[in-house]
């Protein structure tokens, strides 16, 4: 298989599983909803509320439309304004060789600009996870970057690696449900400290840049870059659970931002890149 190298920001692996724009759409990406059979209220109560992804041309008040980093629109995820509000945004795949997977993207956060200060503090959090099962277990590689508690300042990229309880759903024995995005179970990534661009107004996006990889065959993470930072990998373990039925070789990728006060939290992403290796015999 031919080597595959796209232009901008991104340096993908061999093979593109998909690159996403956008200007051209949401291409896949939408809101996460909790199990439920039979009747919509047996779903757990954490995800009733979830909010989905949009599209947004990053029109503020004070400049007008900034348009994303490359392009004119992104995919917002913008929270209620209550703290501990969360908006998430999925996709769902699965995958063809257990191997190398690399996702990149171009990413921006901030509170709703609804007061003339920086408010650097509102927002409580943003991180991304991967979903993926095999034939034995299913693991789901969660990664936040914390930027603030209460009003004040962290910025620390954390993990999440205990499984949360499960619960049945309706009576078949096919549905369980467990809430993995609460705000117990953290853990902080060891030299995970980081300081992020946030401008010297609440209207202003300055965008970054995030790489991660991780290993389908070990069910492992391999390196996690952000900026010019590059993180050790090697002593984090992925949250893991027995497999359950109807997941077989799922790939699913989310990402999300959490409100740190009671004002809307703002996560934009400009383009999501996910790429694997696949070696030729494995995709002919």
């Amino acid at each position: 298989m031919e080597q595959v190298r796209e232009r901008g920001p991104f340096s993908p692996l061999s093979t593109v599983l998909y690159s996403d724009d956008f200007d051209t759409g949401l291409h896949g990406w939408t809101g996460l909803i909790g199990n439920y059979e039979d009747r919509l209220d047996n779903m757990l109560p954490q995800y009733r509320d979830l909010r989905p992804p949009m599209l947004s041309n990053c029109t503020v008040w004070d400049t007008g439309t900034g348009g994303s980093a490359n392009g004119t629109y992104a995919m917002k995820l913008a929270t209620r304004p209550r703290c501990g509000s969360l908006a998430v945004g999925i996709k769902r795949l699965t995958y063809q060789y257990a191997g190398l997977i690399q996702l990149e993207a171009r990413f921006a956060f901030k509170p709703e600009a609804t007061q003339l200060q920086l408010s650097e503090t509102d927002v409580g959090s943003v991180g991304l996870l991967f979903d993926l099962q095999n034939q034995t277990e299913r693991v789901m590689p969660h990664l936040r970057y914390l930027n603030a508690v209460a009003g004040r300042p962290v910025g620390r990229w954390q993990v999440k690696s205990r499984p949360p309880h499960f619960a049945d759903i309706g009576n078949s024995g096919k549905t369980r449900s467990h809430f993995h995005l609460g705000p117990d179970g953290w853990e902080d990534l060891p030299g995970g400290d980081q300081l992020l661009c946030y401008n010297e107004i609440a209207t202003k996006l300055n965008w970054h840049y995030l790489k991660l990889g991780f290993d389908l065959g070990s069910m492992s993470f391999v390196y996690l870059q952000c900026n010019d930072r590059h993180f050790d990998t090697s002593v984090i373990e992925p949250m893991r659970m027995p497999a359950m039925a109807n997941l077989w070789c799922m790939l699913n990728v989310a990402f999300w931002a959490e409100a740190g006060t009671d004002r809307r939290a703002l996560l934009y992403l400009d383009s999501v890149l996910l790429s694997a290796e696949i070696p030729q015999c494995a995709s002919a």
